[in-house]
């Protein structure tokens, strides 16, 4: 069972789901405001960099990694090996498959990183550097919580 680790007495007030929900929606659209001229969304960003940081990899390991349902990898892909900028190989074998990306989605993710990058320090702005700092620090003991929670189930 996790433990509070701030000695705080509040109690939640709200819908943590709503919240989270909400700031991920603002979030995603702060992103993908500064990627829109490249026609990039920050989910597809993520997928390019993901697979580029990884390497040639399995669909089932690619979802696995970046914490998604096979089925939302499977439809994120689509577009994105339509485009050129991944392919989906042979794997090991005739029955499995292998996520690579090529040269144009290198090209992509290279020019993407700089609109990225602006948009992560602009974020940092607007929120304050050490907000964004503690929020990834609370984003991280909750993930934490469910991988540990994901771990004790048999």
């Amino acid at each position: 069972m996790p433990t509070d680790t701030h000695a705080s007495t509040a109690t939640p007030v709200g819908c943590t789901n709503f919240k989270l929900r909400q700031l991920t929606r603002r979030v995603t659209q702060h992103y993908d405001q500064h990627l829109a001229g490249m026609g990039l969304k920050i989910t597809q960003y993520s997928l390019l960099s993901h697979v580029d940081r990884l390497g040639p990899l399995a669909p089932g390991e690619l979802a696995r990694r970046m914490d998604m349902s096979a089925s939302t990898l499977t439809r994120n892909l689509q577009p994105m090996v339509a485009a050129g900028w991944l392919v989906m190989g042979e794997g090991v074998d005739a029955r499995s498959r292998l996520v690579s990306i090529t040269d144009a989605g290198l090209e992509m993710r290279r020019q993407a990183q700089r609109r990225w990058k602006a948009a992560q320090l602009a974020l940092n702005e607007k929120l304050g550097v050490a907000t964004v700092a503690a929020l990834h620090d609370l984003l991280d003991q909750g993930l934490a919580a469910f991988h540990e929670e994901d771990n004790h189930v048999c």
